[in-house]
C-alpha cells in the first residue's frame, strides 16, 4: 500500500508538475496532480471572459462534477460561489446541494491581475469532509502566475475566455493592452474596455516603476480597424517616448509627430496623460482631447478640468503644456472616454449630466475591478436596451500613497 505524502512534498509535487507542464497543457496537469495529492478531490479552473462578465471552464465537460448544468458551463460572476470568491477576492466555500459535499473557491490573481477561480470539490459526504491541506491557496497562486506565463506561449486561454468570436478591430486592442488590474503599494487600479467583443479604438495604458505611475486613456477617431490602427500607432508613440525617458510632454509630442506623419490631420487621438508621483500624491497632466476625469474625495464627487489642448495628430508640431493637481490616500479618480461622459440615452439626456455621477457615487465602495464592472453595466443600461453609439473605455484609480509619504500642498 502506497503510503499518503506528507503534506510538504505534496504542495512541492504540485508545485512542480505545474512548473513543468507546457502551456498549452498547464492546466490538465495542475489539476491532475492536485487530484493526485489530494485524494478524492476534483479540480477545475474558471478563467474570465473578456467581458468579465462570465467565468469560463479552462476544460469542457465536467460542469457535472462541480454540480452545474452540462447545457450551461459558463458561470455568471453574479450570484456564485466562483463569483463570489472572483470579486471578492477571498476563498468561498458552499455546499452542493446537487452532488453533495462542499466546493472550494479560490481566486487565480497576479499582483491584482484577476485571471480567474480555482474550484476543488472537497471529497467525502456532506457535513463529514475531510480536513483540507493546508496548501491550496498557496496552489492556486503558483497556479496563476504560471498561467500568466503561459498566456504569452499559447492562444489556448484566450480562446477559452472567449465567449463570441472577438473583431479584428477588438483583437488589436486586446493585444495592446496592459493587465487590466493592479494592486500594489500606492496604489490599486482597473480598467475595462466595452463593447469588450468590438471595441474600436478607445485604449487605456499604464506603466508603474519605483517612484511613479504613468496612465494615458486615448480615443482614436472612427470605427472599426482603422481606429484600432490610429490609437496603436499613438499608443505605440506614447510607450516608445516614455520608454526613452521622455516626460508625458515629450511622449505627447512624439505621438502627435508620429500620427501627423501618417494621416496629415485627418485623423487625430484624443488622449489624457498623467503621471503619478508614489511619495507625494503629486500628479502631472497632458489633457490632449476627449477622456475626463473625476475624483471623489470624501462625499465629494467632482470633475477635474483642464485646459483643453489639441488631440494628438492634428498639426504634428503642437506643444503641450503639463497641468498639476494632488491626490490625497482614501481618494479615488475615475477616468472615462468620451464614449461615456457623451453618451445620449433614448430621449437625448446626456450620461454624463447626472447618471454618471449618480453611478460613480453608487460605486464608491466597491473595489476598482468592481466598481468598473458595475459602472461599464450601468452605463449600457443607460441606453435602454439600445446599442451604445460609441465604445468605451473606463479606468479608475483608488489612490493609498506609499507609507510614510509626505503629501504636497496646494493644486486642484
Amino acid at each position: 500500500m502506497t503510503s499518503r505524502p506528507e503534506r510538504g512534498d505534496a504542495f512541492a509535487a504540485l508545485q512542480n508538475a505545474i512548473w513543468a507542464a507546457r502551456p498549452d497543457d498547464l492546466v490538465a496537469a495542475a489539476t491532475a496532480e492536485l487530484a493526485r495529492q489530494w485524494p478524492g478531490a476534483r479540480a477545475e479552473v474558471l478563467l474570465i471572459d473578456y467581458r468579465q462578465a462570465f467565468l469560463v471552464p479552462a476544460v469542457r465537460g465536467v460542469a457535472e462534477t462541480f454540480g452545474r448544468d452540462p447545457a450551461d458551463e459558463d458561470v455568471p460572476l453574479d450570484n456564485t460561489g466562483p463569483g463570489r470568491a472572483f470579486a471578492g477576492q477571498r476563498p468561498d466555500r458552499e455546499v452542493s446541494g446537487l452532488i453533495g459535499g462542499r466546493l472550494l473557491h479560490l481566486p487565480l490573481t497576479v499582483q491584482g491581475e484577476r485571471l480567474g477561480v480555482l474550484t476543488v470539490r472537497v471529497p467525502g459526504e456532506a457535513g463529514a469532509e475531510e480536513p483540507e491541506p493546508p496548501w491550496p491557496a498557496r496552489a492556486a497562486e503558483v497556479l496563476a502566475r504560471a498561467l500568466k506565463i503561459a498566456d504569452a506561449a499559447t492562444d489556448t486561454f484566450r480562446r477559452i475566455r472567449r465567449r463570441t468570436r472577438l473583431t479584428v478591430a477588438a483583437e488589436m486592442q486586446w493585444d495592446l493592452l496592459p493587465p487590466l488590474s493592479r494592486d500594489t503599494a500606492g496604489f490599486h487600479l482597473a480598467g475595462q474596455l466595452e463593447p469588450a467583443y468590438a471595441v474600436w479604438g478607445d485604449n487605456f495604458d499604464w506603466t508603474s516603476s519605483g517612484d511613479r505611475l504613468t496612465l494615458t486613456v486615448s480615443n482614436g477617431m472612427g470605427t472599426g480597424t482603422s481606429a484600432a490602427a490610429l490609437t496603436h500607432l499613438a499608443v505605440s508613440a506614447l510607450r516608445n517616448a516614455r520608454r526613452s525617458g521622455a516626460d508625458i510632454a515629450e511622449q505627447a509630442v512624439l505621438a502627435d509627430q508620429s500620427v501627423y506623419a501618417l494621416h496629415r490631420g485627418e485623423r487625430s487621438v484624443g488622449t489624457l496623460l498623467m503621471e503619478f508621483e508614489l511619495a507625494t500624491g503629486r500628479v502631472r497632466a497632458v489633457d490632449a482631447g476627449s477622456p475626463k476625469l473625476y475624483r471623489m474625495r470624501g462625499n465629494l464627487t467632482e470633475a477635474i478640468e483642464f485646459d483643453e489642448q489639441l488631440p494628438l495628430g492634428m498639426f504634428g508640431d503642437s506643444r503641450y503644456a503639463v497641468e498639476e493637481f494632488t491626490v490625497e490616500p482614501g481618494d479615488r479618480l475615475v477616468i472615462v472616454s468620451d464614449g461615456v461622459h457623451a453618451a445620449l440615452s433614448p430621449s437625448g439626456q446626456p450620461y454624463g449630466a447626472v447618471a454618471l455621477l449618480q453611478a460613480l457615487r453608487d460605486t464608491r465602495l466597491q473595489e476598482p475591478p468592481e466598481a468598473v464592472r458595475a459602472l461599464i453595466r450601468h452605463y449600457v443600461a443607460y441606453y435602454e436596451g439600445g446599442e451604445p453609439a460609441d465604445d468605451a473605455v473606463i479606468v479608475c484609480v483608488d489612490w493609498d500613497g506609499l507609507p510614510g509619504a509626505e503629501p504636497v500642498s496646494g493644486g486642484a
